[in-house]
């Protein structure tokens, strides 16, 4: 492992970003063909929180949260931070005094595959995490990471510069480069739906909307009045 901190990153369109949050995790992860989500052990901290930005990445070490600190200098205004550990682990490496700092520098959300803790004043601030675990266990400050490297976060792979979308369904990454063509991709997606939700709303079957009656006979289902 290189020991870096990478000073300055791509970040995707602003834009592109607010149309992904406000179509949340679900329909981009179908916008970008079932691609993208992180394990579903990775759980916002409070209900109702909801997140999108660009990716600061953090490689930190077992029970040490040394890298956070560091990354902290290099966030900007819209970001959101992304720890992936070394190795696996639990401990609290984040709480209430990062948040408050990471809020200082206009970052909007931490994804961390670790554990977090002080679970109610960060509920309080509404600042909204998304980790593995919840944990009282303190950390250490001892060895080096890096940040600003790419960084594999709860089986997905995140690059500086991603967009993060997350919010009560999880959390999904979209690669820079595609950001601005998913969140045409994801509009489009959430029109189709309104016109089904209104068609569902009606009575209408899904069946019948999404013309699944001919591939259901074609795979053998029959109809039949009594068993």
């Amino acid at each position: 492992m290189k020991h870096v901190a990478v000073r300055h990153i791509d970040r995707a369109d602003g834009a592109a970003i607010d149309i992904l949050r406000t179509a949340g995790t679900a329909t981009v992860h179908e916008a970008m063909g079932k691609t993208g989500l992180l394990r579903p052990y990775m759980r916002p901290i409070y209900t109702g929180a909801e997140a999108a930005g660009s990716a600061v990445t953090v490689l930190a070490q077992p029970g040490d949260n040394w890298m956070l600190h560091v990354a902290m200098e290099l966030c900007q205004p819209g970001d959101l931070l992304v720890v992936a550990l070394a190795a696996p682990n639990t401990d609290g490496l984040f709480g209430e005094l990062l948040a408050t700092s990471l809020r200082a520098r206009g970052v909007v959300g931490l994804v961390i595959d670790a554990g977090c803790r002080d679970i109610k004043a960060l509920r309080e601030m509404s600042f909204p995490v998304w980790s593995k675990a919840i944990s009282a266990k303190g950390s250490v400050k001892a060895t080096l990471g890096a940040v600003n490297v790419p960084v594999v976060c709860a089986g997905a792979l995140v690059h500086p510069g991603d967009v993060v979308i997350a919010d009560d369904d999880g959390v999904v990454v979209v690669p820079r480069s595609d950001a601005a063509a998913i969140a045409r991709a994801a509009q489009q997606r959430l029109v189709k739906e309104e016109v089904n939700r209104a068609r569902l709303a009606t009575g209408e079957l899904g069946l019948d909307i999404y013309n699944m009656r001919p591939a259901l006979a074609a795979a053998g289902l029959r109809y039949v009045d009594h068993d």
